[in-house]
């Protein structure tokens, strides 16, 4: 098949593209925008940005390299890929670091504008890999692509530097051509976002269609790839980050519920954009609070809690930890707050821009005292909206603090999302204490829930803080008897819980040779690499936890029915270590810490090296 300019038309049924460049070439932007439109004629996606762990690292080197990788099919999807197809490359550096993942025969677009001598140095290489035969077998395209932006806007009031900058816009062009993706979501973008700066817009106007006839006229490229849509459940659907869809998530939770949403929090990657999100909702009666500290930012949430509002504080790794105490507090208080962390690299400040999983023990047990707190995990970034919503119900319900997980890879990652009618998200209110008689502040129901008063009601007057209280009454106690009593409370609280959240559902046989478990951001590696082993004969199945305090009430009753355990986990063993103190279970730990996803094929490799490489 052959378009007009007689060039080849191909139909792919998935790609895996990578934009990289420069920090400050936009290229998030890039993979935002080609997202975004890729949603919107109807692909399946899934977006792994990887960002600088520096802030301002030297230009033109590694360090300071962005990139942006993404996936789209016209079949059901769940991961970013495993490597790119085709990789853009806006400078040595770019083509240096993301090359070693890009597939065979797979294609480079090059800016070969910025192979100049300084920027091959910066990137550490000693010829010109353009020019030295070193990417043989792969399809390679020299691109001027500064050059010809330059041209395109030499008639445009922007400064040269300003020009340049638009650089993005014009590859962004040719991949719109390239892979069939029309430019008037990118148009439309563009008119609003610089619609009080004109010259802005036009200039990226402008070099958008230039690199998007480029890709047309010019004799380079021979071919242009179709990718139809995919065949996804009827609704309307969204392109949607993690962060975005817990924002969301939260303010649902809060219209369900019927309480007035508070976040109390302190910026951090990679959950500072929770923050910014929940502040556009004020027309859903949302107060945020951006505190000088973290301590600052859970303790207003706690007095939020306490004056009766759904009360949400945002988080990362380092600021879980510096809210340890004011957690305690929420504990001893049974107050219902929602702590989000969004995993990082670590320890300390550790990889603050690239993904990891391993805050669970911090999440589990990071507290003085018994202290248990329930701990609930996203899996996608679309889940993250309903567990948002499920971590809200639970601690509105049970009264106690919950800690809501989430990591780097799903936050910032994106796919499309069904938005979901509100038919389909069921109320949830737990109504505050009004009624003075018998009214006692640790009156328990039958989930062991003590009431909800707001201060200064009249006939329910009480105190609450960090002294442990005599059950019923709430008087302060210090009789051992009954300190013993209060910490068997609220574990066994906790326990409850498992009474009212889904048992799990095997994905596969019910018992066999191998179960693979994984939880939060590893579920779509996981899914990919067991369907395949599976398709090749291997006997192996797969549960998810979304729940890990408690766990599901048939978690144990699952693992006692497979000969092997598989965990893969982005940490060194954490849940590896609860599921065997736990069960008595022999786990084999599969663990990686690069401050990246699990690639399908490395999960598919160790399954059959446990099966001993053999489907019999």
């Amino acid at each position: 098949m052959e378009n007009e300019n007689g060039k080849e038309v191909k139909s792919l049924s998935d790609v895996t593209v990578m934009f990289a460049g420069d920090s400050g070439d936009g290229m998030q932007l890039t993979g935002t925008q080609f997202s975004d439109t890729t949603a919107f004629i109807g692909n399946d996606l899934n977006t792994l940005p990887d960002y600088p762990a520096e802030i301002r690292a030297p230009a033109g080197t590694i360090y300071g390299v962005s990139g942006f990788q993404l996936h789209f099919s016209s079949k059901d999807i769940h991961t970013p890929g495993d490597g790119p197809d085709v990789l853009v490359a806006m400078n040595p550096a770019a083509l240096k670091k993301y090359k070693v993942n890009l597939k065979k025969h797979g294609t480079i677009i090059a800016n070969i504008d910025a192979f100049d001598k300084k920027n091959l140095k910066l990137a550490k290489y000693d010829t010109n890999p353009l020019e030295d035969g070193s990417l043989q077998g792969y399809h390679v395209y020299k691109v001027p692509i500064t050059t010809l932006t330059q041209e395109a806007l030499k008639n445009t009031k922007l400064s040269p530097k300003d020009v340049i900058r638009s650089k993005n816009f014009f590859a962004l062009g040719i991949m719109y051509w390239m892979f069939n993706r029309p430019l008037e979501p990118t148009l439309k973008w563009i008119n609003e976002k610089f619609k009080k700066k004109h010259d802005v817009a036009e200039a990226n106007t402008i070099a958008l269609k230039a690199g998007y006839y480029y890709g047309d006229t010019t004799e380079i490229f021979t071919a242009r790839y179709i990718v139809s849509p995919a065949k996804l459940p009827k609704g309307t659907y969204r392109s949607i980050s993690g962060n975005e869809a817990t924002a969301m998530g939260f303010v649902a939770a809060s219209v369900l519920s019927g309480h007035q949403l508070y976040l109390g929090s302190y910026p951090i990657t990679p959950a500072s954009d929770i923050l910014h999100h929940l502040s556009k909702y004020k027309n859903f009666g949302v107060k945020t609070f951006q505190a000088e500290d973290e301590i600052a930012g859970i303790c207003s949430t706690i007095g939020a809690a306490f004056g009766g509002s759904l009360a949400i504080t945002t988080t990362s790794g380092p600021g879980l930890a510096l809210k340890t105490e004011a957690a305690g507090l929420a504990v001893i208080t049974e107050l219902p707050i929602v702590i989000v962390d969004v995993q990082r690299g670590g320890p300390s400040t550790g990889l603050p821009t690239k993904t990891e999983q391993a805050d669970l023990l911090q999440a589990m047990y990071g507290r003085n005292g018994e202290s248990p707190i329930a701990v609930l995990a996203a899996s996608t970034p679309s889940n993250c909206f309903f567990m948002a919503i499920e971590a809200s119900r639970i601690a509105l319900k049970f009264m106690l603090p919950v800690i809501l997980m989430t990591d780097g890879y799903i936050a910032n990652g994106t796919e499309p999302w069904r938005i979901p009618h509100e038919s389909e998200l069921p109320k949830f209110d737990h109504e505050l204490e009004t009624n003075p008689e018998g009214f006692q502040p640790y009156k328990r129901d039958e989930n062991l829930s003590r009431p909800w008063a707001v201060p200064g009601t009249p006939g329910l007057e009480h105190r609450i803080g960090g002294l442990e209280k005599e059950n019923i009454t709430g008087n302060v106690s210090y009789e051992p008897d009954n300190h013993d009593l209060m910490c068997r409370l609220r574990e066994e609280k906790i326990q409850k819980i498992s009474n009212d959240i889904p048992e799990l559902v095997v994905d596969g046989d019910e018992d066999g040779k191998l179960i693979v478990i994984g939880w939060g951001g590893t579920e779509g590696s996981i899914i990919d690499a067991v369907k395949k082993a599976r398709e090749e004969g291997f006997n192996v199945s797969r549960i998810h936890l979304k729940y890990i305090n408690p766990f599901p009430k048939n978690l144990g009753d699952i693992l006692s029915k497979f000969d092997n355990i598989l965990v893969p986990e982005i940490n060194l063993g954490q849940l590896s270590k609860i599921l065997r103190s736990t069960y008595l279970v022999n786990t084999i730990q599969f663990n990686k810490m690069r401050g990246l996803p699990f690639k399908t094929y490395e999960i598919k490799d160790k399954i059959e090296e446990i099966l001993g490489g053999s489907n019999d």
